[in-house]
């Protein structure tokens, strides 16, 4: 991940973690869904990002969550290199396989950085 991409990543991070905090966990969860489609194609921080959903799927006792992260977590680290679903937001919600649309800001950021 280049320089760029990941102060995007960590800037979603941030966010997330902040929204966390003080309480508004569809805002956190809407930052580590950003996340996750910069991190995607990079087993570690996707991997990272995964783990980050389901401590907050625990924290809201979400269980469909908790147990969707737990396998996207380890086909994080197996896949990322092979084959990603463009756009993926990541939550156990929506199939790991669907491409989905990327958020305008999100594809300038991701077409403009060499992978």
């Amino acid at each position: 991940m280049n320089a760029e991409l990941k102060q995007f990543y960590h800037t979603e991070l941030t966010a997330a973690r902040e929204a966390t905090i003080s309480g508004d966990y569809l805002k956190a969860f809407t930052h580590l869904e950003r996340a996750h489609i910069l991190s995607q194609k990079y087993p570690l921080p996707h991997a990272a990002t995964h783990i980050r959903m389901l401590k907050l799927g625990w924290r809201v006792r979400d269980i469909r969550e908790v147990v969707g992260q737990v396998t996207r977590t380890f086909a994080a680290l197996l896949f990322s290199r092979i084959w990603v679903p463009v756009g993926n937001t990541g939550r156990a919600n929506v199939s790991a396989f669907t491409a989905m649309p990327l958020p305008e800001d999100l594809a300038l950021v991701l077409y403009k950085t060499p992978h």
